[in-house]
């Protein structure tokens, strides 16, 4: 059956974040992610993974910046990654180097390169052939600690200007790079809404083994399964199917703003998963 992740980032918005990890567990999952590590001590991540008995399953590159401050900074002040951006290799650079010292405190396998905003003047080209540079470089560094780097396509209501919003362009950038520990983020929120016909992406892409993690929410509100318009009991069991038939053995990140963001919201609205925790 499908693997699901807590997303603390979102999930549980009633509790700090260091308590959500515990939430999570006392829920039934076995495996967490979220946007960035960066502003806690990794031994204090590392530590109530342990504690909740956890797997950290995938983390963001920071945003922008240069440091613990500056990354914050710029996730606030709208950066949304340098994966992607003339002129910002160093800052990329020094961010995934931050992102494999968190991966190998955390044992996190996969790091997702924030692609990031196409830069104002860059053409298309320019900005894949940054990219591509980006991650080959990325590639050989987290081979070296045996991650995966991810990148994801993103729509464009959510993040405008977002330079990576296919499928099809994510994959011709992994097919570019030409390294096999480089993948797709598939998140269904942003195929569903940019291109739709999830089941015929899922077939499609899951086999080539370039997935390498999946995220939903429901569309069009961003909140848990069930409240929208996708048949997930269908995409669910599409996924255990190809998954069956490929080999894949992944993760699903629960990456949604629960519609009751009251104390004890987040529990209330896992129905939708009981089944498979």
């Amino acid at each position: 059956m499908p693997r699901f992740a807590a997303n603390l980032s979102m999930m549980y918005p009633d509790l700090p974040f260091l308590d959500r990890f515990e939430a999570a567990a006392q829920d039934g999952f076995k495996a967490v992610e979220y946007l960035f590590p960066y502003a806690f001590p990794a031994q204090e991540l590392a530590a109530r993974l342990k504690n909740n008995g956890l797997q950290q399953v995938l983390f963001n590159t920071p945003s922008g910046g240069t440091d613990s401050a500056s990354f914050t900074q710029a996730w606030e002040s709208g950066s949304r990654g340098t994966a992607s951006v003339p002129g910002r290799e160093a800052e990329f650079r020094t961010g995934f180097a931050q992102a494999l010292v968190y991966a190998e405190a955390l044992n996190c396998p996969r790091i997702h390169a924030m692609v990031g905003l196409r830069a104002e003047g860059a053409s298309a080209e320019g900005a894949d052939a940054t990219l591509v540079s980006n991650l080959k470089w990325a590639a050989a560094e987290a081979a070296k600690a045996g991650r995966d780097v991810l990148v994801e396509p993103i729509n464009t209501r959510s993040v405008p200007g977002f330079h990576l919003n296919r499928q099809d362009h994510a994959h011709r950038i992994v097919q570019a790079v030409g390294a096999s520990n480089v993948k797709v983020q598939m998140d269904l929120f942003h195929c569903q809404i940019v291109e739709g016909d999830l089941s015929a992406k899922i077939a499609q892409y899951l086999p080539t083994g370039q997935v390498g993690h999946f995220q939903i929410a429901e569309v069009p509100h961003r909140h848990e399964p069930g409240t929208g318009e996708v048949n997930w009991t269908h995409i669910f069991q599409l996924i255990d199917k190809v998954s069956a038939e490929c080999g894949w053995q992944g993760w699903i990140g629960c990456e949604y703003n629960p519609a009751d963001a009251s104390s004890g919201g987040t529990s209330r609205g896992l129905d939708w998963v009981r089944s498979y925790l």
